[in-house]
């Protein structure tokens, strides 16, 4: 994997998430996107997945519920400073941008990736059991993971939650959820873990 091949990861990854807020309905959009990620993790060069698991690689998706489907404003919160020291980049600052309130799950802290480029950040921890330890991402908008919404809301759709790249390999360095982004609920769809 070289510098131009994370680049065409990038944007396919773009593509598929523009692809999946063009669809016609959210089931649509989703099940692009499962096609569409299981592609990228089973053939292109920068997929975290190993080399000997790509062939016939497919991720373990749930059936897409509308129930776990929410387009939520972004409450104030107070800002907090989270530093993530990674091998590659150094240290990865991010900035409380404020905050969601999941109906019947609880609320997730929204994070601003504060350096070149910015992002909002949205990773996750339910009490599923069936989920990478570490957690999952719901959106990271500075990888093109950005399912949409208005200037002042978020389209969170839990339905697209997927594994960091450091589920796959420990040669991947991600930032992982902490308590502002812990639900205690079960969040038993999106990406789990294969069996």
């Amino acid at each position: 994997m070289d510098a131009w091949d994370v680049r065409d990861w990038r944007r396919r990854t773009f593509a598929l998430y523009s692809a999946v807020r063009a669809a016609a309905d959210p089931l649509e959009g989703h099940r692009r996107w499962v096609e569409g990620r299981d592609a990228l993790l089973a053939e292109h060069p920068a997929s975290p997945v190993a080399g000997a698991d790509r062939a016939g690689f497919r991720a373990r998706v749930e059936p897409y519920d509308p129930a776990f489907r929410f387009v939520l404003p972004v409450i104030p919160a107070t800002p907090e400073r989270w530093e993530v020291q990674t091998a590659s980049d150094g240290v990865v600052p991010f900035v409380r941008a404020g905050r969601v309130d999941v109906p019947e799950l609880g609320s997730l802290d929204v994070w601003w990736l504060d350096s070149y480029g910015g992002g909002i950040f949205v990773p996750l921890r339910d009490g599923s059991g069936e989920t990478y330890g570490g957690g999952r991402y719901v959106l990271d908008t500075v990888k093109g993971a950005d399912l949409g919404g208005g200037p002042h809301d978020l389209v969170v759709d839990l339905n697209f939650a997927y594994q960091p790249s450091c589920a796959y390999s420990s040669d991947w360095v991600c930032p992982l959820p902490g308590p502002g982004n812990t639900l205690e609920a079960p969040v038993s769809v999106g990406e789990l873990l294969a069996h």
